[in-house]
This record gives C-alpha cells, structure tokens and sequence, in this order.
C-alpha cells in the first residue's frame, strides 16, 4: 500500500464516523509562547482542550506536519542514528471533543489497524498506565478493560508515567494514554525474544505506531493537575511508522516515504544506500531533514540566527555537514531535492510545489553560506593544530572544540575525525563542560516563571470589540504573575476587550483600564492561542471590579494607517514585479511598516518610484474599506482573496477589499475606514532578508510627512555647504572627482615613503646564526602600507625574521614576518611572537605562522616592543 493511499485511508475511516477533516495547521506557531513549533496534532486544538474556545464540530481527523527539535520533545541527536525518529513527520490523528471517550478510540483503532489496514493482531501489543502514586494517579483500569474486548491480557502492557502519560509541555493539556506497538521482526527472532520484553526498549523492529491519548487533566505551572472542564480524546499515530509496517519494511526509510530522496542523494553522491553504515547515516540525515527545512520554509519561517529561524538553521547546517563529511558534497546540494519533495507532496501539502522555487533558492543560500563558515573552520582547525605542534601538545582543549561548535558548526565527532587523522585527541569533558555553560547562560537570559492563572469567571469567554469598538465595560476573566529576569509583569484576560492582541505582523494595543478605585496602564497585548492577554505592571485593588477599557486612540490610528498601506502595497508590489509575489511577513506597528515577500532580485529604483506612485494614487482615491465577516473561506477564496502561506485559517474568515479589482485580503488586523486617511506613503528602504525574500520599509501618515521635511533640511543644508550651486549634482560630481585626484596623489607619496623606509630597512638586516634578522621602529601612514611593506622584505631578504614596531598615524602596531624555510626548520611562529609582543602595546593580536599582526593602545611601548623582541631573539637565535 502506497504511502498516498495509507493517509487518504485514515483520512476517509474517521469521516465516515463523524469526524469532520481539518486541514494541518502551519508547523511553525505564532500564537502560542509555550510552544516553538508544532509538535503533535493536538497543538491546533489546544484552546478547545482548555475550554478557552468551542468548536463548530466534536469529532475531527487530520495529518497534521510535526516538527520535534526543540524543548520536552527532541529527537534532533538520534536522526539518521536509527532508523524510526524524525524531525519532521506526518501524525495522523482523530480528536473527539467532549464527545466520545475511551471505549470508541480503542474499537476505531483497533478496527482500523485490523480491519481495514489487515495488520496481523500477533504482532501487536498495547500499553495502558499503570498509575503514579506520587501524583495520586490511579491505574487505568477503564482502558485495560476495554481493551480486554479485543486483545489477550498477554498483551497488554503496564506503561510507566514516562511512557503511558502523554503532556505536551511543562504546562498544559494531558493525561493518560494508550500505546499500540507492532513488532516486525522475522518469526525466528520472536521465537528467541517475545516481543512484549521489547516494548519501549528502543528496539528499531518493535514500535509504538499510535498513542491514544486520554486527555483530562491540566497541568498547572506549579505542577499540580486539575481536571480538565471535559473528557477529551487526542491520538497520534506516526504515518511514516504505519507505511513501514503496511509496506513490510524494516525501516522508516525503506518506504515510498523516503525512497524518492534516498534514491536521489545516493546517485548525487555516487553511492549505494544500504552498503556502508557511514554514508547510510548521512544519507538517511539528509532526506529527513529535507523535509523539515522545506516545509518550514513553506509554513513561512526562514532561516535565520533567532529562535525558530536558529532551529531551522541549525538542521540545514547538520544536513550538510553530513553530506560534506560522508558523501564529498563540497557544493550545495540539498535544494536539488525540494522538486523530488514538492512533487512527492503534490495534491495533499501543495504548499510545496507552489513555492518550490523559493525554497530551492532560500536553501542554496544557506548551503554556500555555511559551506564557506566550514572552510574557515578547516582553516581554525589548523591553527590550533600549528599550536599544539609548536607547543609538543596532543589534545585540542575543550575550550577550542567549543569554539569549533559554535562558531563554525563543526560537530564534536568531526573535530575528533580529524583529530584522530592528525594524530591528536580531543578534550571531550572540557567541551560538555563549556556546552553545558553556554546552556546555563541561556537559560538564565531565557528564565521567566509563569504563575497560574486565578481564575474570576471560569465560564465566561473572551468577546473582541475592537473592530466597531475603542472602548467597553469589561471584567476580568482571570490572571495571573510571570516573573522574569528583570522584571515582573501581570497578564490580564477581559470578558469585552477593544485592544487588539498582536498578531499578523500588527502590534498589540496599548491604552488604559479604569476602575472606580484606579486606573491602570496596559503595557502590551498579545494573543496565546484563542485568548488575548493584557499586559500590566501592577494588579487591581479589586479584580472583581467593573473596568472601563480604553486603548490608545492615536496610536491604534497611527497602526491602522501602516495596516492598510501594507495591503495597497503589497497589490502594487505585484501589479509592478509580478504576481509570483507573496507577503512572506511584515511588521505593522505605531512608527513603520515593514513588508517581506517572494522576489529573486533587486527592486531597481524606477521600480520603487513606480510602486511609490501606485501606492500614492489609491490613498488620494479615497477608497472606502469593504470588510466582511464570517465569509466561508470558499466563498472568500472565489473572491479572489489573498491567504498567506503558513497562516491558519479556520471554515470562516474576515475579508478586507480596498477595491475588489485592486486589493482583497484575508485579514485579522485593523484598518482605516478609506485610505485618504492614511494621508502619505514613503518606501524608506528596500533590501534582502534571504535568498528569493526581499524587505521594504516604509513610513505612512505623519511619520511619512516628517522623513520627506527632514529630508529637505538635509538638501537644503548640503546645498548651501556648497555655495547653493545652481546645478547641485554637477557640483556633487566635481567634488568627488577632486576627491579621486588628491587620494591619487596621496597613494603616490604613501608608495614613495614606503620605498624609502625599505631601503633603509634593508640596510639595517643583520645576520645571526643563519637568520637574517630586523628588528626596527618606524614611521609608517597605514596598516596596508606596513603589510605591504613586510611582504616586500621577505620577498626580497632570503632567511627573514623581521620584527617591525610601527606608529600608523597615532596607533601602534607590531607586525611580524617570517620567512616559510624557517617557520618549519627553526619551528618559529609569528603568530606566538606577536601576542608575546602585543602585550607592550597594551593589545592583541595573531595571525599565521609565518606573518602575524597586532595592535594596541599604547603608543609609548613601541620602544619596549624592540627591546622585547631583541631579548627574545636572543634565546632562540
């Protein structure tokens, strides 16, 4: 059975039984701050688990895209190790809503495994929570039960809280759960070891291929469990687990999951999957993260050196520093496998194929960056290998294979192949004790301790206002303290808020809540899933108490002005450069617009004058804002309407028309009622985020009007620096050609110093012992010129050791040069020799074994630099 027809399979099953499909939720989160990425199916579904929301439907089933690299669940180490964990994988999963419980999740499953896949039921086990005495939690007697109805007592198995109780963080949604395991081994090998001794034993034949979770509990910040307001059901089942076991495959990589990538990466490589455990790791590293790398990228998260850009970073650089290790792939060649993936998806995630160019074209970038960032590494690498033979050393400090980590991606086990290769070893414990360091540090800047939430009115919800409304009579629903490094700082849920919750790239609202008692600030709003936080830096005398919310009128205007110019730019931005654009993120805040989207090149001026203009004529046409609410997204998308890549939608949308021929959008944010409000709109800037991803900034309303004055000032200001020259550019040019003729001349008198300082420095060579050594202080205008100048001396005195303390303009500083004969017969290293010498300067510095600079803030020790370096010269010379 294909992979294809597995998933529509478990797709068509649950429909059958009422459940309605809800598309996979992008697989990086925005709302949620507890969560990096999405990680399980249940993420999208959390708030209806909390009871913050209530859905439309109480049955649903999806394939949801799941990343594991970060936080309680990380598989990152183990991929490409074995044979079952991934980064990025598909879950199928069926989710009942206060509806069906324990009893119809175990028949489904079991029925469907059974059933309709025809797995044989001997090779299946199931697991049921034994119970945790420490929590008070009894064992699951309910399930054992139920599952008695279809399986031999023999093979069900008491699972521990590890294995048997499902939560998805540190706080949140849990419960007890049920596993089911298949065991793929030969008959031979079940005859020697019963499979029941193997469950959970990280054995690559026999896994967990589903977890029915029984999700009733609520995990509190302070670690207690509450029952949750409903009975829930959540399963999981990993679809590349399932294809292996359907398709009678020893490993998750033999299916038609993964065979297509295989397939390509062996032929690139030019060899054969399967016959060298090395490069079968490699390969097995790279077509995992593929996936992960490409559907990020799809769900609109670039790589980048900021927390969900880092992780995705950090998998692309682990991807090819397999593939340049293992396979000799010295070029990018991970965006040659986004067509294979693209087409493989095609039809279910189209995602893929809609925008296989720009991931193509985002990854090779990464791949040459990081390829060069590998080359400098080789290049560290072999300084530190020159210093452990000049110093007769065999091991490479911790501290040094840290450095190697962490600035040039070089993992540990590379480090210590070429180590190894070179004769030296590594210190491995000094290198987990500086991991562990930089771990702490994080932490630290990273620490903030949530609260719990006291809870006001447990059953009331959350109403925004804020499109018709700037101010309501609210109370608080509830809240709570976080505690973080420098401060503390209250969140507060209201029943009828006006403030908008920052979300699609619009900022949060400010403004006030005032009681009869008091008024108090609201410093920030923001949106953790369903709900809308406020944020403050006190409590209220009395939470209780009836609030009038007010935001801050002005600013809110400010943003809607920036909202709405981001929706007429981005139609002009496709009406100039074409309609392969997409928005790819923005920034609408109080002070600027910044606008991301899909674009291979430079916008070239005229370009941006043009977009200027479009954008300029649509604010002077006063066009009136179209909103509608509630539209089902068919309805909205047969309008034409915009949706974003890695944007979740739900079955009914808001709709946002600034001329149905011009711009209609899906849109959660605020807008002006028509766009002459918006009054001026100014692109202050226009440069590259990433391969294939361009960024304008601009200014609208107010803010539009001060940039275009204060760049007058600066015209008018230049022009009369100059005299106020009729024709200002002509009278520009003629400067700068004035300026190239004298750093001409300059140039020229800087050469003819230099060829002086030579010659007397060549006079002043004295020879010692078969060196020919230099030891002098000098006049010199430029850290250039003395380079130069040094290279000129070995090129010309065979047998150089030359020691030059040199005052450039004011500054001091010490280079050093030495002739490659004597570098490997006198074992010399400039590079010792100038941090030897910095340190009479007061600086640093390094370098090469045969030159090396350095420079320093003491002027006065240029004298003490050659007495240093004669005394040294005499100990070895």
């Amino acid at each position: 059975m294909l992979a294809k027809e597995i998933r529509s399979k478990f797709i068509s099953y649950f429909e059958e039984r009422g459940h309605k499909y809800v598309p996979s939720a992008p697989m990086v989160l925005k709302n949620d701050p507890t969560l990096m990425f999405t990680n399980a199916g249940m993420n999208q579904f959390k708030d209806l688990f909390l009871g913050n929301a209530k859905a439309d439907y109480t049955r649903a089933v999806n394939s949801q895209k799941c990343l594991r690299v970060s936080g309680k669940h990380n598989d990152l180490e183990e991929v490409g190790i074995d044979t079952y964990h991934h980064t990025m994988f598909e879950m199928l999963g069926n989710w009942s809503f206060g509806d069906y419980f324990k009893k119809e999740a175990i028949q489904w499953a079991w029925e469907l495994l059974t059933d309709v896949y025809k797995l044989p039921k001997d090779r299946l086990y199931v697991t049921v929570f034994e119970g945790d005495e420490s929590e008070g939690l009894k064992f699951d007697q309910e399930a054992f039960d139920f599952w008695r109805s279809y399986v031999d007592e023999s093979r069900i198995l008491n699972g521990n809280k590890k294995d048997n109780f499902w939560e998805m963080g540190d706080t949140g949604p849990c419960g007890p759960c049920s596993e089911i395991h298949i065991d793929l081994r030969t008959e031979d090998e079940i005859a020697r070891v019963p499979g029941k001794e193997l469950v959970n034993n990280d054995h690559p034949q026999v896994v967990e291929i589903w977890n029915l979770v029984f999700m009733q509990f609520d995990r509190k910040a302070d670690g207690r469990l509450e029952s949750l307001p409903a009975q829930h059901i959540d399963t999981g089942m990993g679809f590349e687990r399932l294809a292996m076991a359907l398709q009678g495959k020893k490993s998750n990589y033999d299916t038609d999951v993964f065979t297509p990538l295989i397939d390509k990466v062996a032929q690139s490589a030019g060899v054969k999957y399967g016959e060298k455990k090395e490069t079968d790791i490699a390969i097995r590293v790279i077509v995992d993260h593929i996936r992960a790398i490409s559907f990020a990228i799809a769900d609109g998260q670039l790589p980048s050196y900021n927390k969900a850009g880092y992780v995705i970073r950090r998998i692309l650089r682990r991807a090819v520093r397999y593939g340049y290790t293992f396979l000799n792939f010295n070029s990018p060649f991970l965006y040659q496998l986004v067509d294979v993936l693209a087409d493989q998806y095609k039809g279910f995630f189209d995602e893929l194929d809609s925008q296989r160019e720009l991931i193509a074209k985002v990854i090779k970038e990464e791949e040459n960056s990081f390829l060069r960032t590998l080359d400098n590494g080789l290049k560290r690498l072999e300084q530190i290998k020159e210093r452990l033979v000049s110093q007769n050393e065999t091991t490479i400090n911790g501290r040094e294979v840290f450095e190697l980590y962490d600035t040039y991606g070089f993992p540990v086990d590379l480090t210590a192949l070429i180590a190894r290769e070179n004769g030296f070893q590594i210190d491995e414990p000094g290198f987990q004790q500086a991991m562990a360091e930089q771990k702490n540090r994080s932490k630290a800047d990273a620490a903030s301790e949530k609260g719990d939430w006291t809870e006001l009115l447990p059953d009331v919800k959350v109403e925004f206002v804020g499109y018709d409304h700037e101010e309501a009579e609210s109370r608080i629903i509830k809240y709570r303290e976080i505690k973080e490094k420098k401060r503390t700082v209250f969140q507060i849920v209201l029943d009828k808020t006006p403030f908008y919750g920052e979300s699609g790239g619009q900022v949060g609202d400010t403004g006030v809540i005032k009681s009869q008692e008091e008024t108090i600030k609201i410093l920030d709003t923001q949106k953790e899933n369903d709900l809308i936080v406020h944020f403050t830096d006190k409590l209220p005398v009395n939470p209780a108490a009836v609030f009038h919310a007010r935001i801050d009128k002005k600013r809110r205007a400010l943003i809607k002005f920036n909202h709405s110019a981001t929706h007429l730019l981005h139609a002009a931005l496709r009406e100039v450069l074409g309609h392969h654009v997409q928005q790819k993120g923005s920034l609408v805040s109080d002070s600027v617009l910044r606008f991301d989207f899909s674009h291979f090149s430079k916008v070239e001026p005229e370009q941006i004058e043009q977009i200027e203009q479009i954008v300029n004529e649509k604010i002077r046409e006063n066009i009136r804002l179209n909103e509608k609410r509630s539209v089902p997204i068919e309805e909205a998308k047969s309008m034409g309407a915009m949706a974003l890549f890695g944007e979740k939608y739900g079955d009914f949308v808001r709709v946002i028309t600034f001329n149905p021929d011009y711009s209609v959008e899906l849109c959660g944010g605020t807008h002006v009622e028509a766009t002459g409000q918006i009054g001026l709109f100014k692109i202050v800037s226009e440069s590259a985020v990433a391969a294939g991803v361009r960024r304008i900034e601009a200014y609208t309303g107010p803010k539009a009007f001060e940039y275009v004055q204060d760049q007058e000032k600066e015209l008018k200001l230049v022009k009369e620096l100059l005299k106020n020259p009729k024709d200002l550019t002509k009278a520009i040019a003629s400067l700068l050609d004035e300026q190239k003729k004298l750093t001409k001349e300059i140039e020229s008198l800087h050469a003819r110093q230099g060829a002086e300082v030579k010659r007397n420095l060549l006079q002043k060579v004295e020879a010692k012992k078969g060196i020919n050594v230099l030891i002098e202080q000098i006049d010199i205008p430029s850290a250039d010129a003395l380079k130069k100048l040094s290279f000129e001396l070995k090129n010309e005195v065979d047998n150089l050791l030359a020691i030059l303390a040199a005052n450039v303009s004011g500054s001091p500083q010490i280079s050093v040069v030495i002739s490659e004969n004597l570098v490997k017969e006198k074992s010399l290293n400039a590079g010792q020799l100038v941090r030897e010498l910095a340190r009479e300067i007061k600086g640093g510095g390094g370098g090469q074994p045969f030159f090396a600079t350095a420079g320093g803030k003491d002027i006065t020790g240029l004298e003490r630099v050659v007495t240093r370096a004669t005394e040294m010269l005499e100990s070895f010379a």
